[in-house]
């Protein structure tokens, strides 16, 4: 049995990725090449994928006595912590670049762009946090998807799609035969719908309007007034205009990964009219270790649905879980071209289910 030891101190380099969204701003303004904004979107979607297929896949698993030290090792939930301080960081230098630079079209793209991809690195570390039990985690949670305005995402996520993953009645499940573009159409709608439905019956159970302070929800977007009214009010209304612009490219990260994660899958309903408990075999899984070192551990996707309260340093590798072709980066890339996403993953999925429709959510 592989250890995990030497992977522990690879998550820092997790947490400083943030930092690479400065880089082609760094470039550009010392060799004023305008190509060179595209660097950080290039390491995104091009350099990781490749290094995905460089590097084999990481198929090591803690043990039980390795899963409880892993579980109960700070140094872990410091990871993440520190990850966030360095996501604002570099949200406001790209925010106020933007503001005191006129760079024209094409380079305030590339950099908006760079500002919304990397952005859904933190609606990334908001769901790691958001899964954790105590206080500072949750609230953490809160504060890093308000960046992006995405404030319901942990109630949707946690209460919503976690209950009915792999159903036809899941919003953030991708039907078989469904691209990308139809189903963020009722990904994201769908979502906010299901989060308001559930928090707004938990604060009925305790007698509270939905307006309550108790509001978990309301708690992320005060957060997102308060950082985007402060840059307003330092930086002026261009800086408004960049943050609400560059807000729906962070939700365009979910929604891709939402799309790959269950493409297709389908939990069967027992006798009792009940769908059967989510088991591994309902995530596409990935063991990339590049990609998996970004999205901690995201991709490990089937233990976190079977075991939603494992922390990703955690997560494990099965063997016969689906697994995708490559890590999330390059998946994006391939969802976006819907004939070939199509051309790859209905086959996969089709011998899977040995060609039976009644094992396809469609």
């Amino acid at each position: 049995m592989q250890t995990r030891k030497p992977k522990k101190y690879l998550w820092l380099l997790s947490t400083l990725l943030p930092l690479v969204a400065l880089s082609g701003m760094w470039l550009f303004e010392w060799l004023n090449q305008l190509l060179l904004l595209a660097v950080p979107l290039l390491f995104i979607y091009l350099l990781i994928p490749a290094l995905d297929l460089v590097f084999s896949t990481d198929e090591s698993n803690p043990d039980e006595e390795q899963v409880q030290n892993l579980e109960q090792d700070s140094y872990y939930n410091w990871v993440l912590y520190l990850m966030l301080p360095l996501h604002f960081f570099v949200f406001y230098v790209l925010v106020e670049y933007l503001v005191i630079n006129q760079l024209g079209f094409w380079a305030e793209a590339m950099v908006v762009l760079t500002l919304g991809v990397f952005g859904g690195l933190a609606v990334n570390l908001g769901h790691e946090l958001g899964h954790k039990k105590d206080r500072v985690s949750r609230n953490l949670a809160k504060l890093a998807l308000a960046s992006g305005a995405y404030g319901h995402f942990n109630i949707e996520h946690n209460a919503g799609h976690h209950r009915e993953v792999a159903t036809p009645e899941d919003t953030a499940s991708a039907r078989y035969g469904e691209s990308i573009y139809q189903f963020v159409w009722r990904e994201y709608p769908g979502g906010i719908k299901r989060a308001w439905r559930i928090e707004k019956a938990r604060l009925a159970r305790k007698g509270l309007p939905w307006y309550s302070r108790d509001n978990q929800i309301l708690h992320s977007y005060a957060m997102t007034l308060l950082i985007y009214g402060l840059l307003t009010y330092w930086l002026g209304w261009e800086a408004l205009f960049i943050m609400l612009v560059h807000a729906p490219i962070v939700w365009w990260q979910l929604t891709s990964a939402n799309y790959i994660e269950h493409y297709g899958l389908l939990r069967q309903k027992e006798g009792t009219g009940k769908y059967e408990k989510c088991q591994p075999k309902h995530s596409w899984n990935s063991n990339h270790l590049i990609s998996n070192l970004v999205l901690f551990h995201l991709q490990r996707h089937s233990d976190h649905h079977a075991n939603p309260a494992r922390h990703y340093q955690s997560l494990r590798h099965f063997e016969d879980a689906p697994q995708l072709p490559t890590g999330y980066m390059g998946m994006f890339l391939l969802a976006y071209v819907p004939p070939l996403w199509f051309k790859v993953m209905d086959k996969k999925l089709m011998d899977m289910a040995q060609n039976d429709m009644n094992l396809i959510n469609h």
